[in-house]
């Protein structure tokens, strides 16, 4: 398994940018799918974006496309979801997964870290 850290939350306005960071440690990281999902206050838990192992393919909930952008740095063990045109209602605590499938659902990332908290304001 991968050992999972998110960094980079806070709060923002709605319209700014913010960049999360999700450092890896395992061995296993740099032939690991890895996603980004989310979970607002009283909502289940939801896929946001995930990305393949070379990086060659992502794929994104239709809520973020078009703002938010996975990456990853295999050289850093360190995956980063870069979201732009921040909504109140990206408010969330977001994790970052690892898993083997390149798959939008929960149960195929066996790795989680503990999250990390994003607020935007109005």
């Amino acid at each position: 398994q991968v050992q999972l850290v998110e960094s980079g939350g806070g709060l923002v306005q709605a319209g700014d940018s913010l960049r999360l960071s999700c450092a890896a440690s395992g061995r296993t990281f740099s032939t690991s799918v890895m996603g980004w999902f989310r979970q607002a206050p009283g909502k289940g838990r939801e896929f946001v974006a995930v990305i393949t192992w070379s990086g060659e393919s992502t794929y994104y909930a239709d809520s973020v496309k078009g703002r938010f952008t996975i990456s990853r740095d295999n050289a850093k063990n360190t995956v980063y979801l870069q979201m732009n045109s921040l909504k109140p209602e990206d408010t969330a605590t977001y994790y970052c997964a690892g898993g083997s499938r390149f798959s939008r659902a929960i149960p195929d990332f066996g790795s989680w870290g503990q999250g990390a908290q994003v607020t935007v304001s109005s």
